[in-house]
């Protein structure tokens, strides 16, 4: 794997494609600069060899040129952050973008306007790649959160670097962390896979069987699992055509040595609200007009157990309906038991969008091995499939 170290960026120009899709609230300041901050190493090593960087990204899902998506309300922001006052050019391809990338010096900063201003960035359009390539000499590609997508700056840049194309640090910590879970992992592995849907989680639940021990499933998809086993689940979110299929699941883990754990009990609500009126009951016996939103004592207490025996855990999707506060404590306790298994010297990684929020929202993060930057190109990891933005680099 071709990484930053391979490369002495002295007087090179470097193409980086980051990940900046960050949150902006109305007055267009950033919420929430993680992504920009997980940017940081692979921008200063090129920078303290002597080269200079010249950054590409997009911004939320505009319709052609929209003020709102401009990459220039982050200016400020990534200033502060690398600590260097960077460039701003208002467009990312053409004869304004050639000229400053031309007289960008050793050391300085130039970030191009959202990429996904031009239809032509997502087609995965060679002209438009061509274009981006020739303002530099050497490709890095840290944007592990589009690394799933065959787009012009994740993927068909790369053809125009055969030689000096490299991983960014973060993306490189990504790759490496997966593969510490699925293809190098300390026994005994436990995945925690939660949310609400069977369907979405399918893939990775047939890729993993083979590489863990045990699978705790929990969130709403439970109780597609708990009425297929005949169990009374009263009006909890359910995919009755999965019901077959989460059978399926269970017996060809029984096959495959693998322990499912499903939660035992629920605190059940009597409407999805955080004041609504709540008991705990069993997760078989769920009363009509009642609905489980989060997992019950017992259970906590079973995947308390399991986690603390394990020496590597991936975890993607919360235990419940962790943005009511009643609702929480099943997803902050399973966090609590992950962190205490990680300060024990387990391996532990958090991926997918509601995972990482909870870990972020209830100050988890610093416990945990590794939180995912990204939660498309993490499942489909999951999946086992060869990411297009990966595939590029290694070609």
């Amino acid at each position: 794997m071709k990484t930053l170290a391979d490369i002495n960026f002295k007087d090179k120009k470097a193409v980086i494609r980051v990940d900046f899709n960050v949150p902006l609230d109305e007055n267009f300041a950033v919420v929430d600069a993680t992504r920009i901050e997980a940017a940081k190493p692979t921008i200063d090593k090129i920078l303290k060899d002597g080269g200079s960087v010249i950054l590409m990204s997009h911004l939320g899902r505009p319709k052609g040129k929209e003020e709102k998506y401009s990459l220039k309300h982050i200016v400020a922001k990534t200033s502060e952050i690398l600590g260097v006052k960077v460039k701003f050019v208002e467009d990312c391809i053409g004869a304004e973008v050639e000229k400053a990338a031309a007289n960008l010096q050793p050391g300085e900063v130039l970030l191009l306007e959202n990429l996904r201003f031009y239809k032509e960035e997502e087609a995965g359009d060679e002209g438009f790649a061509k274009k981006l390539a020739g303002l530099g000499d050497v490709y890095v590609n840290d944007a592990f959160g589009t690394a799933h997508r065959a787009h012009a700056s994740t993927t068909i840049i790369a053809n125009y670097f055969p030689e000096n194309k490299v991983f960014g640090e973060l993306l490189a910590k990504e790759i490496k962390s997966l593969d510490k879970v699925l293809k190098n992992s300390e026994k005994p592995v436990t995945a925690v896979l939660g949310g609400s849907k069977v369907s979405s989680k399918i893939t990775v639940i047939e890729n993993i069987l083979d590489k863990v021990d045990h699978l705790i499933i929990g969130g709403g998809m439970t109780f597609t699992f708990i009425k297929a086993l005949g169990g009374k689940i009263g009006d909890s979110i359910c995919e009755d055509d999965k019901q077959e299929l989460a059978l399926e699941i269970l017996a060809k883990a029984k096959e495959k040595n693998v322990q499912i754990h499903l939660p035992v009990d629920v605190i059940a609500a009597d409407g999805f609200k955080n004041d609504a009126n709540t008991k705990v009951v069993a997760v078989n016996e769920i009363p009509d007009g009642w609905q489980g939103l989060d997992a019950g004592p017992k259970s906590l207490e079973n995947f308390k157990t399991v986690i603390l025996e394990s020496k590597t855990i991936l975890w993607n999707g919360p235990l419940g309906v962790f943005e009511m506060e009643n609702f929480a404590n099943g997803t902050i306790e399973l966090g609590n038991f992950i962190a205490e298994a990680t300060e024990k010297g387990a391996f532990s990684l958090v991926g997918g969008g509601d995972s990482v929020s909870a870990v972020k929202q209830f100050g988890l993060e610093p416990k945990m091995s590794y939180v995912s930057t990204g939660g498309g190109a993490m499942l489909e990891m999951l999946e086992g499939k060869t990411l297009p933005g990966i595939a590029a680099i290694l070609d």
